[in-house]
């Protein structure tokens, strides 16, 4: 078993600071659609829970399937952080081109 070093967390760190950045992204996006600010469709309420759910699930998921391939804690935290980072990076630049349209 491989020592763990302080430089082995820098990796999913860093990837936990851009899931944030975009998630705040998302969030206000949504929050300004909501208010009337720009046109939202209806169907995005919706679809914000229910990509909480299958992000959530896929989470643990890869985490579990990292742990019994061996993987130590960063690669699993790695490897549950990457369906979350998926929807988020989607989400933030599908909001972006209907805010800019782009």
């Amino acid at each position: 078993m491989k020592l763990m070093s302080p430089f082995d967390f820098l990796a999913p760190a860093l990837e936990a600071g851009q899931i944030m950045v975009e998630s705040q992204m998302v969030i206000g996006m949504r929050l300004a659609g909501m208010a009337g600010l720009w046109p939202m469709a209806k169907s995005e309420t919706d679809r914000m829970l229910a990509e909480k759910l299958s992000a959530g699930m896929d989470s643990a998921h890869a985490a579990l399937r990292s742990g019994m391939e061996g993987g130590n804690i960063s690669e699993m935290a790695m490897a549950a952080m990457q369906p979350v980072r998926a929807k988020t990076r989607a989400n933030a630049k599908r909001l972006q081109r209907k805010v800019t349209g782009g």
